[in-house]
């Protein structure tokens, strides 16, 4: 299974901000735990190489990935580091080039069509729709139509209630950031066991839905 199967089989990505060295691997452990297949740890965080790294070497089997990359010099330091998928906020096509010269799957950040049809001619593995939020979960179902050749990755604003409505809309990943992984409230044995628990509840309700549009599909 190449590194964009892995993104797309694991639904949920959790979008990781202002970890740290110390909390990290227990971060990481606690939602691979809780059936997370995938993590962005986003690229402002400071030694975010290192980080990477240090998922990489300790949580085996959870594809890690490197958000918020905005140009092709970082894109390139992640990637030395370990990053097996590239995500961006915005269209940068120096940042798709260096993923798509490695080897990585890269997604790209666009709201409109143009911007998503541009990501997508420079060499985007797949389109986030950020922040999705603004726009709701039936702007997806839009642009699809005319667009149905963009794999798209909704972020922003998704939490536990309204994520279904973005994968019934046609998202084929969902970001999900502080409403699922709050680094700095996550101090204890307890707050990390809650984190795996939450991280689960996610994950048993995407596959949940996951087999009744099956269903619904093979009765057609």
């Amino acid at each position: 299974m190449t590194s964009l199967q892995k993104v797309q089989e694991a639904k949920i990505i959790p979008v990781i901000r202002k970890a740290n060295n110390t909390n990290i691997i227990p971060i990481a452990q606690s939602l691979f735990e809780g059936g997370i297949k995938a993590i962005e740890i986003t690229a402002e965080t400071p030694e975010v190489e290192k980080l990477i790294r240090n998922v990489r070497d300790n949580v085996e089997g959870l594809l890690v990935g490197a958000g918020t990359v905005l140009d092709g010099e970082t894109a390139r330091a992640v990637i030395m580091a370990g990053a097996q998928f590239i995500v961006s906020p915005t269209v940068n096509v120096s940042t798709v080039k260096i993923a798509n010269r490695y080897g990585v799957p890269c997604i790209m950040g666009a709201m409109t069509p143009t911007e998503m049809v541009t990501a997508y001619e420079a060499g985007a593995d797949m389109v986030k729709v950020f922040p999705a939020n603004s726009m709701g979960p039936g702007y997806l179902k839009n642009i699809l139509g005319p667009l149905p050749q963009i794999q798209i990755m909704a972020t922003g604003g998704i939490d536990k209630e309204n994520m279904l409505d973005y994968f019934n809309s046609g998202a084929k990943v969902v970001g999900i950031g502080s409403q699922l992984v709050k680094p700095d409230q996550l101090l204890t044995k307890e707050d990390f066991e809650s984190l795996k628990e939450l991280a689960r509840q996610y994950v048993d309700k995407a596959e949940s839905n996951k087999s009744r549009v099956f269903e619904s599909e093979f009765i057609k």
